[in-house]
């Protein structure tokens, strides 16, 4: 699966983004996803996971309430609708996906994932 992240871009504390990651090469409704982020002086983190149906999500808490993973399988991209941003949102985020052979099962490290989009900044002033 290639995957490609967009949609970053620069916005003030309390407004909103929403990313997308875009999926060719193989069937996108067979692979679980999922969002993680990395700032600047940082490990990467995990952000959020949708299971390959959609019907399963999972966040972290420092984002829960405020971010909404989706996923539009018969477009092949996931979302990421980011609201109430915070300064320390400001990350490269990066989509994941990898082959998922239960539709509801939700995967969270990073090690799971074998594919990998090229990040799209999201910046955060205050």
């Amino acid at each position: 699966v290639q995957l490609q992240a967009f949609g970053g871009g620069l916005v003030q504390a309390g407004g909103y983004l929403r990313l997308s990651c875009a999926a060719s090469g193989r069937p996108f409704s067979r692979h679980g996803m999922a969002w993680f982020r990395q700032a600047p002086g940082k490990e990467r983190e995990f952000v959020t996971a949708i299971s390959s149906s959609g019907s399963s999500t999972y966040y972290s808490d420092s984002v829960k309430g405020r971010f909404t993973i989706s996923r539009d399988n018969a477009r092949n991209t996931g979302y990421l609708q980011m609201n109430s941003l915070k300064p320390e949102d400001t990350a490269v985020y990066y989509c994941a996906a990898t082959y998922a052979p239960t539709s509801t099962y939700i995967y969270t490290r990073e090690r799971d994932y074998d594919y990998w989009g090229q990040g799209t900044q999201v910046t955060v002033s205050s």
